[in-house]
């Protein structure tokens, strides 16, 4: 399928102005595909006109420019041409039968296997919506939109506007005129949603799922309709301008490809969300932040939206910093910048350090189409921008950033801005050179370093040398500590120093009163987006004191320095396991013992560790999470699952199974259905300790099939696609690679992930082997033929990364090399091949 160039959007914009379009679905035609009728009302700016309407229909009906027909046959690679426009307006009629998508991608369509329910969402981002209805499909041609859709009596039907039933009873509806907005924000979602419905500011608020979950939303409900209520009346506080569209509608969507979507009025999320199970305070979090981040784009995306693709930033960096300020501020997830060190941040570092890395802000030159957009959405877009915008506000203030915010969406309202827009009206507000800020902040790669080194000066004063490596300028504070006279495990902040580090790898010497400080710690609270590193006494103080350092802030800060120094091969992954293992059990947090784990188990453990060193590690990982699991829920509210608690021993239980060797105490907690002491194994902690008994072969496909049977819903059956592919079996191994790569292509973009998550796995190494090579061959046209969604999950899922070896690297190398990957593979494909090469590096570096 051809891609948009940004060339041809450039000359489309130049040419058209389009102004309405009228979409007309029927959800009523089977199984397949569904109507979609498109009147498209736009003006031509000048005469003679050439241009196309995308459309990637199952079948062209018929199509109709100003009432005289054009050839069905003309239509080639998703385009319909229109040629020799007369300057003025036009109307197009388009019917099509358009094609159901089971992976993500256009309208999707899915059938609950817990009760045989069928649901139908839209998602037409990036370049999706021409699965949907026909358009000239790009952001900077927005349009009013009159959506109607025909469903089955039975359905509720949601869109970007209040959607009503037209006529007495029936199954057509009508949804309210939107305002102008872009083809990738068009949106409908219909089935026979369980809802939950209130009003607030004036304005209808619902929340929508499926029906089998149901009963998990009305759980739930009271506190997703706080977050979003308390989240609305601060942007309101925040904004000049108010809310853009006529409700606020939320729904949880089976099998979705992204966390959401900020559809205007209709904001789509994956229905994993909605939780069937016990989680922590740090997912509830995650899904507040997440509520948070999409009712900013509310502003940031829909009201004033990117001209091309190389402004994502524009969209995803401001959502990202918003959603988790706001929720810090108006929630009662006050620590939500905490997750974001540790969950979100290192999302940054990591892909900032890829050869696929790029500026926050692109130059346009690097965005040239539609397919390399969809390689942006990453974590320079989201979680770096995010970091520079918190950085911005730290030095330009919060109220000049506000108000430059204020003046952009005054400006741009309903329409398109660049980043020179946005710069313009920042300089309105603020008499600081933003546009030198930008130059070095957004515009070029990489990560700054500040590495501190402490001395005693000829005047017996002790000073603090920050070595600046980089050429961005830091406005950062500074934290200077003390070991507590009565308890050296114990860390007292004698000092907290606000300082700016000059740009063009200047350095920054402050001078200290008094006896050296036992820990300097550079970046303390986490302002600005840098590396961090520790002078040789401060690694001495936080190896021996870490979990004795107040701020849970701050100690992320630490323990994002010991992650880094692990990846550039400067601290052994085993000894950052043992610190693991000598202070997580004293930490409160759980979204630092989450992250921590997380980096412990699946990196230091599985990527960077082999043989012997390995299983020292798990064991080790074992003994935190049996410390914390231990630990008396009264001791802390991080303890543990105790009403209230932030989730630690939760946490603590999933990683204790994750990191199990022998299935003899796995197999005793299944046997009685729960941890003793609890949690209770419901239904995810059931089937995670059911994954990691089939690794360990102490189970077999009878033990699946009978969970399988008591857990119907599609979760259970992609839980139960996961351990099947877990078992060390050459049958059950060919099976799921069948199931993945062989032609019948049936499994969802879901169950395709599930599959590729179960296959690979450490202990199995002898079983796996032959299995390699397979990979870098059979992944090229299941990629090729089924889209960008999927492409993308065989790069990031079914890669072959628990193989740490030059082989691997070769393969990976000669796959790139050869041009054959579509561009969603290959992206994912350069990244994973420069994570193995900097995992084998790391193993070099220890050796």
């Amino acid at each position: 399928m051809v891609v948009l160039t940004r060339a041809e959007a450039q000359g489309r914009a130049r040419t058209l102005r389009v102004e309405q379009y009228a979409v007309d679905l029927d959800l009523t035609r089977g199984e397949e595909v569904f109507g979609s009728t498109t009147v498209v009302r736009f003006a031509a700016l000048e005469a003679g006109v050439d241009t196309f309407v995308e459309l990637r229909p199952s079948r062209l009906v018929r199509a109709e420019l100003d009432g005289v027909a054009l050839d069905p046959g003309s239509l080639h690679e998703g385009r319909l041409p229109l040629r020799g426009l007369a300057a003025g307006e036009h109307e197009l009629r388009v019917e099509a039968l358009m094609p159901y998508s089971r992976v993500g991608e256009g309208m999707h369509r899915f059938t609950d296997p817990e009760d045989g329910n069928t649901y139908v969402y839209t998602q037409c981002c990036v370049a999706d919506a021409p699965l949907v209805f026909a358009c000239f499909d790009q952001p900077d041609l927005k349009a009013v939109f009159q959506v109607s859709v025909t469903a089955p009596e039975e359905w509720t039907v949601l869109g970007n506007g209040v959607a009503a039933r037209s006529g007495a009873g029936g199954g057509r509806w009508v949804c309210a005129e939107t305002p102008p907005i872009s083809t990738y924000l068009m949106a409908v979602a219909a089935g026979p949603f369980h809802s939950v419905r209130t009003e607030h500011a004036g304005l209808p608020f619902g929340l929508h799922v499926r029906r089998s979950l149901g009963r998990f939303l009305d759980a739930d409900a009271a506190e997703l309709l706080e977050v979003t209520r308390r989240c609305f009346d601060r942007y309101h506080e925040l904004f000049d301008e108010p809310y853009p569209f006529d409700s606020y509608d939320q729904a949880f969507v089976p099998e979705f490809n992204a966390g959401a979507m900020e559809n205007p009025g209709l904001v789509t999320f994956r229905d994993e969300y909605i939780h069937r199970s016990a989680v922590t305070e740090t997912e509830r979090m995650s899904r507040a932040t997440t509520i948070a981040h999409e009712m900013a784009h509310m502003w940031f995306g829909d009201l004033v939206t990117l001209r091309w693709w190389d402004d994502i930033w524009l969209n995803e960096s401001f959502a990202e910093y918003m959603g988790y300020q706001v929720l810090s501020e108006a929630t009662r997830f006050v620590d939500a910048w905490t997750d974001f060190a540790v969950a979100r941040k290192s999302w940054g570092y990591d892909a900032d350090d890829r050869p696929s890395t790029h500026p926050v802000a692109p130059a346009a030159e690097a965005v040239p189409d539609t397919a390399a957009a969809m390689g942006n959405f990453d974590g320079i877009s989201y979680a770096k921008g995010a970091s520079a915008l918190r950085q911005l506000v730290v030095w330009l203030g919060e109220k000049s950033f506000l108000a430059g915010i204020n003046e952009h969406f005054a400006r741009h309202r309903f329409g398109n801005a660049t980043l020179a827009d946005f710069l313009d009206s920042l300089a309105r507000a603020s008499e600081r050179d933003v546009r030198g800020w930008a130059e070095s902040w957004l515009l070029t790669t990489g990560a700054d370093a500040l590495v501190p080194r402490v001395g005693e000066s000829a005047a017996r004063q002790w000073y603090v040398d920050v070595e600046h490596r980089g050429e961005r300028p830091h406005r950062l504070a500074v934290g200077l500590y003390d070991r507590a006279p009565a308890d050296e495990s114990r860390l007292v902040l004698r000092e907290r120093l606000e300082r700016d580090v000059p740009p063009g790898g200047g350095r920054l010497t402050v001078t200290l009163d008094g006896p050296r400080p036992d820990l300097v710690l550079v970046n303390d609270l986490d302002w600005t987006y840098a590396r961090v590193r520790l002078d040789p006494v401060s690694w001495g103080t936080v190896r021996s004191a870490l979990s004795g350092l107040p701020g849970q802030l701050s100690r992320a800060v630490v323990w994002n320095a010991a992650r880094d120094m692990v990846r550039e091969g400067e601290l052994g992954p085993l000894e950052y396991v043992r610190t693991v293992r000598d202070h997580l059990p004293s930490e409160t947090d759980n979204a630092v013992v989450q992250g921590v784990l997380a980096f412990a188990r699946g990196h230091a453990a599985d990527r960077y560790l082999a043989g012997a060193e390995r299983l020292e590690a798990l064991g080790l990982l074992g003994a935190v999470c049996r410390e914390l699991l231990e630990c008396d829920e009264g001791a802390g509210a991080g303890r543990g699952a105790a009403p209230g608690g932030s989730g630690v021993r939760l946490t603590a239980a999933r990683y204790f199974i994750d990191c199990a060797t022998d299935p003899e105490e796995l197999l005793a907690w299944r046997a009685v259905g729960e941890v003793p002491g609890g949690p209770v194994l419901d239904a995810e902690l059931r089937w995670r300790l059911l994954l990691r008994l089939s690794v360990l072969g102490a189970v077999s496909g009878a033990d699946i099939e009978k969970a399988v049977v008591a857990d119907r819903s599609a979760r259970g059956e992609e839980a139960a696609a996961r351990c099947r592919a877990a078992l060390p079996e050459a049958a059950a191994k060919e099976a799921a690679w069948e199931a993945m790569f062989g032609p019948a292509d049936a499994l969802s973009n879901y169950l395709f992930t599930a599959t590729a998550q179960g296959f690979w796995q450490p202990e199995q190494a002898g079983l796996l082997r032959g299995y390699v090579e397979r990979y870098f061959t059979d992944v090229l046209p299941v990629a090729a033929r089924r889209g960008p969604a999927l492409a993308d999950a065989a790069g990031r899922h079914a890669f072959p990364a628990v193989f740490v070896d030059e082989a691997t690297l070769t393969y990976g190398e000669e796959c790139l090399a050869s041009g054959e990957a579509v561009p969603a593979l290959r992206r994912r494909l350069e990244d994973q091949v420069d994570d193995l090469r900097r995992a084998l590096g790391v193993r070099a570096a220890v050796a």
